[in-house]
């Protein structure tokens, strides 16, 4: 099998599985008990908590543990909008951000906020001049992915954040579930107050994530109940799923320094091999972009039947982010680039990690190269 879906999600690395199941084992106690049981899982969380921070490099004290992105992404928004809404109703974000996003964006316009969507150029980049034109008096918040699930593209997070220093009633929310465990992080250098992660994205496990809310930074809580996690996501915490994301946290970033550049030269044979076949559109600019994700289109079948295709040579991939693949409407964010709606309405996502191989890159190219002789004559 060759698993090129790592965007959508990763396999667990052992280490991690072993770790989870140590924890659910040994340490079962609700880290709220007062008793010892409680009070070493309450140790195991402080820790985990710790670990993931200076990993970030910010203070324990400001990473906050969810359910994953999505929950992550959700309390930054709306948390961000309930609690300064006395102040302004004006938020902005880009046409690209993935769903947790936009749909959380569209449930605050239905609330009586106002929402900037700010555009894109033909490499999926947002400009930094149309975010401060876009700034009002009323502006609460500013949320950018830090890099598309479906291009990969990286977004100036580090200028967009220097840009904001002249404005510093603007809180700075960036979705970065496609960039923890797979590039370096420096939060400091980055100017952000509100920062997502989701374990499941660098072989953790789903349903764990974590959001860096800058000490300072104050959001309405959207879940009531115990008051856990400092008032701000009430419920009891999962422990094991805490400490295995610490673990796969810090397995990823030992990967990022040994591993970046062999990734980064396997993906430039793959897309020299796949710019040689008849009737492939790239649409991931290289250059733009990070070394784990490539976009691009067949000219001879419609991206369902291609990933089927695949799928029958024991390939994995998708064609747009997973939360939307199964909707048949062609990607926003490349329709935001300017890409034609026929292009992408054929358009699929190779996602690699550290643990693919360029061997399995040949591979798959030679499936795509006898896909196009059987189907290329049969054009869209």
């Amino acid at each position: 099998m060759i698993y090129f879906d790592n965007s959508a999600t990763t396999k667990p690395y052992p280490e991690v599985l072993d770790s989870f199941i140590k924890v659910s084992n040994e340490y079962y106690g609700n880290p709220s008990s007062l008793h010892g049981l409680g009070g070493r899982s309450e140790q195991l969380l402080t820790q985990a908590r710790a670990q993931i921070a200076s990993i970030l490099k910010v203070n324990p004290s400001e990473i906050y543990f969810t359910s994953g992105g999505t929950e992550s992404n959700n309390l930054a928004v709306k948390g961000t909008a309930f609690m300064h809404k006395n102040r302004g109703k004006h938020l902005i974000t880009t046409k690209i951000e993935h769903p947790s996003i936009s749909n959380a964006m569209e449930q605050l316009e239905q609330m009586g906020f106002a929402v900037t969507y700010l555009p894109v150029d033909q490499y999926g980049v947002v400009r930094v001049e149309d975010v401060e034109k876009a700034i009002r008096p009323d502006t609460i918040l500013l949320s950018i992915m830090y890099v598309n699930n479906e291009i990969g593209t990286i977004q100036p997070i580090n200028e967009i954040g220097k840009l904001l220093k002249k404005f510093p009633k603007v809180i700075f929310h960036v979705d970065a579930v496609q960039a923890v465990g797979k590039m370096t992080i420096d939060l400091k250098e980055m100017g952000v107050d509100l920062f997502s992660v989701s374990a499941h994205k660098f072989h953790g496990l789903k349903g764990v994530g974590a959001l860096f809310i800058k000490d300072g930074v104050k959001l309405s809580s959207l879940n009531s109940g115990g008051n856990q996690e400092n008032n701000i996501r009430s419920g009891t915490e999962n422990v094991a799923g805490a400490v295995s994301m610490a673990k796969a946290l810090r397995i990823s970033n030992e990967k990022i320094q040994k591993k970046s550049k062999s990734l980064q030269e396997i993906q430039k044979t793959l897309v020299k091999r796949l710019s040689e076949i008849s009737g492939i559109t790239i649409h991931t600019s290289p250059e733009r972009a990070v070394s784990y994700i490539l976009n691009f289109s067949v000219a001879w079948m419609n991206a369902e039947t291609f990933i089927h295709a695949l799928e029958l040579e024991g390939i994995y991939a998708s064609t747009t982010s997973a939360c939307s693949s199964k909707r048949k409407t062609p990607s926003k964010t490349l329709l935001a680039m300017g890409v034609s709606d026929q292009l992408a309405q054929s358009a699929i996502r190779v996602s690699l990690s550290f643990e693919n191989t360029l061997e399995e890159v040949l591979t798959f190219i030679e499936v795509v190269k006898k896909m196009a002789n059987q189907y290329g004559k049969v054009r869209m």
